[in-house]
């Protein structure tokens, strides 16, 4: 190993804290320089990047178009208190709003912060300030972050256990995982089995949700990923999210999206929400909106919910919230998807790839379910019998991708992957929505020369 590596991990192991997700590799890989779809090590190595950092970087690392905007404005306006207004923060605003008015019919407002779990926490002062409940639904298999509030309506207990109870814990409700449905259905004949379960919830007082004399439920809102991220890149069967919304709106129960991980064309639409028949009354963005740069995040809210009335001034702050360089890179970004219509090349893009990986599955026992939403697609890794969940591969897989020494036509390459699902078996793909068909084509190469490396049948 490099003797300037071994320094940064003997100074890591000594200064950092292990607290975030680094130290999930042992020993933590280290990066020196990105372009496009790939990352370089020490030794200019290229390793092919398979999830974008979290599908952050959805528009490739270093694009000089998002990248020159950004310098713009640090020779212009990098800094300002978000106590003040400037151009690119109302101009962002108004993109997102027009958006909503123009295809929707649906009024809103933005407000703006840094993170994903800091902008679920402003949706959750919304949502408790218009329907005084502190309860909230979720999805067993949904993240939305590791604040506390955000961990309250996150399903992992793991996210909890070490802080004490949390008397706004969510209730959580099985998402409708086909591949490995909670209830034992077959997804052709179940006529959505899972939302008539979450109906019967409201059949009487005593399934502990609804009053039916007082017709008010203990839960002001349901947070949903329309399709469900770190839970494994689900895609949910054709109707579902329509009758849950129906659902809620029957008693006045709001239903929230979380664009983080899937928001800004990584499904194909601009929000991953618009694929499946509903409008939310509230979503939450972030990640790709700067496509990795200055962060940004932000949630856009109907009018009667975060009005000047409603949500006055103060209601919520955070010091870096619409900084300049967030919301001047963040404005490029939504610019370049309405230059021209972004859906027809992600899902074109998409297809060609989950074709790629359906061939795959032809070839190999241990795969046993791809699928996928524009270029959010997943790979679920099983034993030869093609259905039991194999960990144990997939972490295979993770660290021999990280070890950048695949021989692929007499050149040396790594594999950048990303686990997740329920049973950490599932390798999600989020690649660069400006991938190339023949970076696909050697992803795949690479993937089937780890397959082969770990033992895969």
């Amino acid at each position: 190993m490099d003797k300037k590596i071994i320094e940064i991990l003997a100074k890591n192991d000594k200064y950092c804290s292990h607290g975030d997700t680094v130290n999930y590799a042992d020993p933590p890989k280290v990066f020196e320089n990105c372009e496009g779809s790939f990352l370089f090590d020490e030794n200019k190595t290229p390793y092919l990047d398979w999830q974008m950092w979290y599908s952050a970087v959805n528009f490739g690392y270093k694009n000089k178009r998002i990248a020159d905007v950004l310098h713009k404005q640090v020779d212009t306006l990098p800094q300002l208190a978000s106590q003040y207004l400037h151009k690119e923060k109302v101009d962002l605003a108004e993109i997102i709003c027009k958006y909503m008015e123009e295809k929707y019919g649906v009024k809103g407002r933005v407000h703006f912060n840094v993170g994903g779990a800091q902008a679920v926490e402003d949706s959750l002062k919304v949502v408790r300030n218009h329907t005084g409940k502190t309860h909230q639904f979720a999805f067993m298999g949904g993240y939305h972050g590791r604040t506390l509030g955000a961990s309250a309506i996150t399903s992992s207990y793991r996210y909890r256990r070490r802080f004490g109870n949390f008397a706004d814990r969510a209730h959580f409700v099985p998402y409708p995982y086909c591949f490995r449905c909670p209830y034992g259905m077959k997804v052709e004949t179940c006529d959505t089995y899972c939302h008539k379960q979450f109906e019967q919830l409201f059949d009487t007082e005593y399934q502990s949700v609804w009053d039916e004399k007082a017709k008010q439920s203990e839960f002001g809102a349901f947070y949903i990923e329309p399709m469900q991220g770190t839970g494994g890149y689900i895609v949910p069967p054709a109707g579902y999210m329509k009758k849950l919304q129906e659902s809620l709106k029957k008693r006045n129960i709001l239903l929230v999206a979380d664009e983080i991980q899937m928001g800004v064309y990584r499904t194909g639409k601009l929000w991953s929400w618009e694929n499946f028949d509903i409008i939310p009354d509230i979503f939450v963005f972030g990640k790709a909106i700067t496509n990795g740069l200055n962060p940004l995040s932000g949630i856009w809210a109907r009018e009667e919910l975060i009005s000047p009335e409603k949500f006055p001034p103060g209601s919520t702050h955070s010091t870096f919230a619409s900084n300049p360089l967030g919301t001047a890179v963040a404005l490029e970004v939504m610019n370049m998807t309405l230059e021209k219509d972004f859906e027809p090349h992600v899902r074109n893009r998409g297809a060609y790839f989950l074709k790629r990986i359906q061939e795959l599955k032809s070839r190999w026992k241990c795969i046993g379910d791809v699928s996928g939403l524009g270029l959010a697609l997943r790979i679920e890794l099983c034993e030869s019998d093609g259905f039991k969940a194999s960990r144990a591969l997939a972490d295979r897989m993770f660290n021999e991708g990280l070890k950048g020494d695949i021989m692929i036509d007499g050149k040396q390459y790594g594999l950048v992957l990303d686990i997740g699902g329920y049973e950490k078996n599932v390798i999600t793909l989020a690649p660069s929505l400006l991938i190339s068909e023949e970076e696909i084509d050697l992803g795949i190469k690479l993937f089937e020369a780890l397959l082969k490396r770990c033992g895969a049948e």
